[in-house]
């Protein structure tokens, strides 16, 4: 006769699973002897063993009960059930593995290639990784809310990386991101922009996406929170005048 301490080394499992199995109606408890230990005979040996040999195999342990007492035919289309269920949770694994593998990119799991490509310029202009993700998360929120607008957007976004103030624009809001908010340059700053605005300006049609996308941003530097509030407020003082506009655009970069 075994404890339950030679019983567990036999099967190769520890005291506690052996408790478990006992808990859960797996493997039955012997009453205690005269001394007060449990001991287990060869029989609970053998269907310890055979537990722990179906739980490693990925047998459920739902299911493992049903298993010990079915007859040979019902066993192998029980182990035909169960390996058809592994075999897709494989498949599943798999997949999860190919996304997480893209992740590496981070924008080609979320956005088309013409928006990666996008991206990638406004590296190769020399535009801060802070800045292109913040631009990246634009994106995805506008694929979220208006994906029919996103062709016309891309469009207007390369044409505006061709033209070169409206580049030196987005490297110059990019250089002030650890400036202070009341730094003088940041006043002439903000009039270039309010300039490129008014001449620029066009109905957004994405109030919206644009809270969200100024929120995000303002977030990232004191600087273009005050970029962004002051341009919203002259745009405001337009708008009351009959004059719509697009407010803190190259800030915001709402897609």
């Amino acid at each position: 006769m075994l404890t339950i301490g030679r019983l567990a080394a036999t099967a190769g499992v520890t005291v506690r699973t052996v408790r478990h199995y006992h808990h859960i109606g797996l493997l039955p408890e012997p009453e205690r002897d005269a001394s007060g230990y449990r001991r287990y005979g060869a029989q609970a040996a053998v269907d310890l063993i055979r537990i722990r040999t179906l739980a490693d195999a990925g047998v459920p342990l739902a299911r493992i009960d049903a298993l010990l007492h079915a007859q040979p035919d019902e066993f192998a289309a029980a182990i035909t059930d169960i390996d058809a269920a592994l075999r897709h949770k494989i498949d599943q694994l798999t997949e999860y593995r190919r996304r997480i593998t893209q992740l590496a990119s981070g924008e080609t799991l979320v956005l088309p290639p013409d928006v990666v490509a996008l991206l990638n310029r406004m590296r190769g202009l020399g535009i801060s990784e802070l800045r292109v993700r913040l631009e990246r998360d634009a994106w995805i929120l506008m694929r979220a809310l208006n994906p029919h607008a996103m062709p016309q957007r891309i469009r207007e976004k390369n044409a505006g990386f061709d033209d070169p103030e409206t580049t030196r624009l987005y490297l110059a809001c990019d250089q002030s991101v650890d400036w202070d908010p009341h730094d003088p340059r940041l006043d002439r700053l903000i009039d270039d922009l309010d300039a490129w605005e008014i001449t620029h300006e066009r109905d957004s049609g994405r109030p919206g996406l644009q809270k969200l996308v100024s929120s995000r941003i303002a977030e990232a530097s004191p600087a273009w929170r005050r970029i962004l509030e002051v341009l919203a407020h002259r745009a405001e003082q337009r708008r009351t005048a009959g004059r719509g506009s697009e407010a803190g655009a190259l800030v915001t970069s709402d897609s």
